[in-house]
C-alpha cells in the first residue's frame, strides 16, 4: 500500500488527485487540530499491518476527522474524487457527531447482516443516501470502488462480490458507464435497503 505523508505543519488546502492516499501520523499532530474535507470525497482506512487496507469511513465535504483519536499507526485518507483538504482545521462542536464514527458504526451495521447480497444492497444504498445524488431516473455515485473493496465492505471475498455486482448489471439495478468514474444505481434497490439510512 503506497501513501505519502501528510506535511506536519498545518496547511490551508492540499489537493489530492484520485486514487492518491496520504498517510497522517497522530505525533505530528496538536490536540486541537483535525483534517476536514474541503471539495471531493475520501475514504479513510487503516494502515495498520494487521488490518491494512480496513475501511474506517468515507468524507466529504464539511466533515472532520479528528486527529487526536487515531490509532498510533495513523490513519490514510485516499482521494475517492478529485480531493481537497485542509489539515489546519479546528474541531467545531457537533454536539457529540462524528463524522468517522458514525461512518465506522453503520459499516459495521452491514457487516452483520445475514448474507452477502442484502450486506451488498446495504452498502450501495448507504453510499448512495449518504454521498451521491438522485439524477432522473437513475441514484448516482460519483466514485467507483474495485470488487476487493467492496469485498472488504461486505465481508466477502473479491469472487464473491463480482458476482453479486454482475448479477446486478444483468437484471439492469446498476449501471457502470464507460469510460466514466460513476455508479449509476436503480433507485428500488436503495429505497429497499434493509437498513434505513
Amino acid at each position: 500500500m503506497s501513501f505519502r505523508f501528510l506535511p506536519d505543519s498545518p496547511v490551508g488546502a492540499i489537493r489530492m488527485p484520485t486514487g492518491q492516499s496520504i498517510l497522517i501520523d497522530p505525533s505530528a499532530r496538536t490536540e486541537d487540530q483535525c483534517i476536514e474535507v474541503i471539495e471531493g470525497v475520501a475514504r479513510v482506512y487503516c494502515p495498520c499491518e494487521e488490518t491494512e487496507g480496513m475501511t474506517l469511513a468515507f468524507l466529504q465535504p464539511g466533515d472532520q476527522l479528528r486527529t487526536d483519536r487515531l490509532c498510533s499507526d495513523g490513519v490514510c485518507v485516499e482521494a475517492l474524487t478529485p480531493l481537497c483538504f485542509r489539515s489546519d482545521a479546528e474541531v467545531t462542536n457537533t454536539h457529540g457527531f462524528d463524522a468517522v464514527n458514525e461512518w465506522t458504526l453503520q459499516l459495521l451495521r452491514i457487516r452483520h447482516l445475514g448474507n452477502a447480497e442484502i450486506r451488498l444492497q446495504a452498502l450501495l444504498a448507504l453510499l448512495v443516501n449518504r454521498l451521491g445524488r438522485r439524477c432522473g431516473d437513475w441514484c448516482q455515485l460519483p466514485f467507483r470502488l474495485t470488487h476487493e473493496r467492496i469485498g472488504e465492505l461486505i465481508g466477502s471475498t473479491r469472487v464473491t462480490s463480482t458476482r453479486l455486482m454482475s448479477r446486478l448489471k444483468s437484471s439492469q439495478q446498476l449501471l457502470v458507464p464507460a469510460g466514466e468514474q460513476i455508479v449509476k444505481l436503480a433507485p428500488d434497490l436503495v429505497e429497499s435497503s434493509p437498513l434505513a439510512a
